[in-house]
């Protein structure tokens, strides 16, 4: 007899993402930078029944409570630099828009990022940039959250997006390009197009978001997904071999050639991006939530 806890526990797919990348906290963090901890506190407190607004991983959160299920288990905890004092007002919310998050730290100020391993976390997202840049060097997916809630996302249909080189893959091809030009690139990527790439710091993730893909029709699926990609014809021969020898459906590619991703991606409809290059993720959250990923040598 199959121990249905068991397996449910080996495929649960894990998200923790900060108070501040759930909900719009930028007018109280206003008053923690400017007037200090004791006048943000009175201020929390104070508003504790005022409801946050949704933040820019809101959207994303919301879609993957609603595909949680025993087939499919979905975990979303808070990591929170609040005290579980302040972080009151942050519950209210959660609870007003009817979250299913039981599960949440509250570190006072301290970092969040330790936390991730016990928590068994396929993705971090935060606000916070160094607790992100030591997530990803511990293992993790990670991503530094960027603009506002996406305006353009799917009405039902949860879909993410993802950049290739330093998040899906690693950097290898990148550092080419960087350090000696597009036509090094060229020729490296035509030399190896059946030679598949290193894993980035997000395949983990995005393998997890392909099981529970899987487990649905491909017709009318709950989850999309989307490569936006920078690279054009013909470095996109050695992704697509890629993307076959991990065993990845991924449902829309987008090879650019350099082209500006903001616009496909409002089209696209995302629910969030990831990137590891600034100029990328401003493009992009000009329509969509955007996760800028501090990984490989753009970020160094």
């Amino acid at each position: 007899m199959t121990n249905n806890t068991e397996t449910n526990a080996e495929t649960k797919l894990v998200v923790a993402i900060s108070s501040r990348a759930l909900f719009d906290l930028d007018e109280s963090h206003k008053i923690y930078k400017q007037q200090g901890v004791e006048a943000y506190a009175k201020h929390q407190q104070e508003n504790e029944e005022v409801i946050l607004k949704p933040g820019v991983g809101f959207t994303l959160v919301k879609k993957l409570l609603n595909l949680n299920s025993q087939q499919n288990p979905i975990d979303v905890i808070l990591l929170s630099r609040n005290s579980a004092d302040t972080g009151l007002r942050i519950f209210n919310s959660i609870e007003y828009y009817g979250l299913n998050i039981a599960r949440a730290a509250f570190t006072r100020g301290e970092s969040t990022h330790s936390l991730l391993n016990a928590f068994e976390a396929d993705l971090f997202l935060s606000s916070h940039y160094e607790d992100v840049q030591k997530a990803l060097k511990s293992g993790f997916a990670a991503a530094s959250i960027v603009g506002t809630e996406s305006k353009h996302a799917h009405e039902t249909q949860l879909r993410i997006a993802f950049d290739g080189d330093a998040v899906l893959f690693s950097d290898e091809a990148e550092k080419i390009y960087q350090e000696h030009g597009i036509d090094a690139f060229a020729e490296n990527e035509k030399n190896a197009a059946n030679i598949e790439l290193q894993s980035g710091p997000f395949k983990s993730f995005l393998k997890s978001l392909h099981a529970i893909q899987s487990s649905f029709p491909e017709t009318d699926n709950p989850i999309r997904t989307a490569l936006v990609t920078a690279r054009g014809a013909p470095s996109h021969k050695r992704v697509i071999h890629t993307m076959r020898a991990w065993g990845i459906r991924i449902d829309e590619s987008f090879f650019l050639g350099g082209l500006d991703k903001g616009l496909f991606l409002k089209e696209f409809g995302a629910d969030i991006f990831f990137d590891d290059q600034h100029q990328h993720c401003q493009s992009a959250a000009q329509y969509v939530s955007t996760g800028h990923v501090p990984n490989g040598i753009t970020n160094k």
